[in-house]
């Protein structure tokens, strides 16, 4: 990588990991708001919701593409132009008959966007940066990454119910929607100035130089057989298989509980939700997201101050317990902003912690031969682990009501102490 100021990483970390953030907060922060207002029932919302997730969870599929084909900066840099592209037609197809259809292919088409884009992104960080920045930027990386997240939950859909007192909810979303598109167009050019050129691209054809006269048959058997190479160097890694368990199930509890959150607080209270207003939820998100960007902070000071072992079992604890304060919110159904934003702070900050040493463990686990395949496929993982339990999660609470399906959750937390306690972890 280029050496120059504009290649310096506090000039590209945060506003790449903030753009990559978009994407996914839009399906899992905006999307059950956006579904909620135009009449869909929980069940609905959550399977679509958790469907849109799979490109995600699938990517490894076509890693081997962005890893041999290109440079990370090209992949970037084109992904982010559709995202914006994307996202922009939606804002265009919200007042057809045809909404339902249309806004599910354009997500579609932004999700297989994103997860692309977080392949190109998460391998220029391993490249781009060497081992004591990776452990210094993991967590600023995930902090910028929920400021992206603030950006969509709280600025933006407390945006929706201001001007919901003006227009209709199409037109609204159709407003909030085409301004993130132009952001993201924008975000691209930014990058385009400010990521450091790689002084070349890797190809997957025995690391050699291909010809420029190479079939398009043996390119294909290059990325055939990278994609073979790369699962069989993951699967050859020391303790696969409880680090497999442990990617899959360690968010089994958030999973539901994230995509019911939202509904649970703008429902009425006689169907026992708190009846929220979109401007005090994006409130309630902001101030929650702004504890789980804290927790992440005092994570990485943690870490990185006493090491993750002897950090593991209180972030394991911090991301579990605090789950409880839904269960205090669906069965008191307080009114006042103050104890809801502090409840909601209070798992947000919880969760920020925990997530930081999962998100450590995925980077050192990754590091190693073919290192930006090996960490998609992690992360890939990771998004399959949310996409099962995120479309039931819909019809459990319908079926049991708030309170009952939060303590549901709460009992799902054994899973992530089972797992934790299945993994080793080491300084590394």
């Amino acid at each position: 990588m280029s050496k120059s100021l504009k290649g310096a990483p506090w000039h590209w970390v945060p506003s790449l990991y903030f753009a990559e953030a978009l994407p996914n907060a839009v399906v899992m922060g905006m999307l059950p708001i956006l579904y909620e207002n135009m009449g869909l029932s929980k069940t609905e919302l959550a399977f679509y919701i958790s469907w849109l997730s799979l490109p995600w969870a699938i990517k490894p599929l076509w890693s081997p593409l962005v890893d041999g084909l290109k440079t990370k900066r090209w992949w970037i840099l084109i992904m982010q132009c559709l995202l914006g592209v994307s996202l922009a037609c939606v804002a265009l197809t919200l007042q057809t008959d045809m909404w339902l259809k249309l806004t599910m292919a354009l997500f579609w088409l932004m999700a297989f966007s994103s997860a692309t884009h977080d392949i190109a992104a998460d391998g220029f960080y391993i490249l781009g940066l060497n081992e004591k920045d990776q452990d210094f930027f993991v967590g600023w990386r995930s902090c910028f990454y929920k400021i992206g997240n603030i950006f969509c939950q709280s600025v933006l859909i407390s945006l929706v119910g201001i001007l919901g007192y003006y227009y209709p909810t199409t037109i609204v979303w159709a407003i909030v929607l085409g301004l993130l598109g132009v952001l993201m167009i924008i975000l691209c050019a930014w990058h385009n100035f400010v990521l450091p050129k790689e002084k070349s691209h890797i190809t997957i054809v025995n690391d050699n130089k291909q010809s420029a006269s190479q079939s398009l048959s043996a390119q294909l058997k290059s990325v055939l057989n990278s994609f073979a190479d790369t699962f069989r160097i993951f699967f050859s890694k020391k303790g696969v298989w409880t680090a497999l368990l442990f990617m899959l199930f360690f968010r089994f509890p958030e999973a539901q509980l994230g995509i019911i959150s939202k509904p649970f607080m703008l429902d009425a209270t006689e169907n026992g939700g708190l009846a929220l207003t979109e401007t005090s939820i994006g409130v309630t998100s902001g101030i929650g997201l702004f504890a789980l960007l804290f927790g992440g902070v005092v994570a990485s000071w943690l870490i990185s101050n006493y090491g993750i072992k002897k950090c593991w079992w209180s972030m394991i604890a911090a991301i579990s317990i605090p789950d409880a304060v839904y269960i205090y919110m669906a069965m008191l159904q307080p009114s006042s902003l103050v104890v809801i934003n502090s409840c909601v702070a209070i798992e947000q900050f919880g969760y920020g912690l925990g997530f930081t040493a999962y998100t450590l463990f995925l980077v050192h686990f990754a590091k190693g031969e073919r290192s930006t395949s090996v960490f998609s496929i992690c992360t890939g993982l990771q998004a399959l682990g949310m996409i099962i339990p995120g479309m039931i999660a819909g019809y459990l609470a319908d079926m049991l009501g708030y309170a009952s399906f939060f303590w549901w959750v709460m009992a799902c937390c054994l899973v992530t102490v089972v797992v934790s306690a299945m993994v080793k972890v080491d300084e590394k």
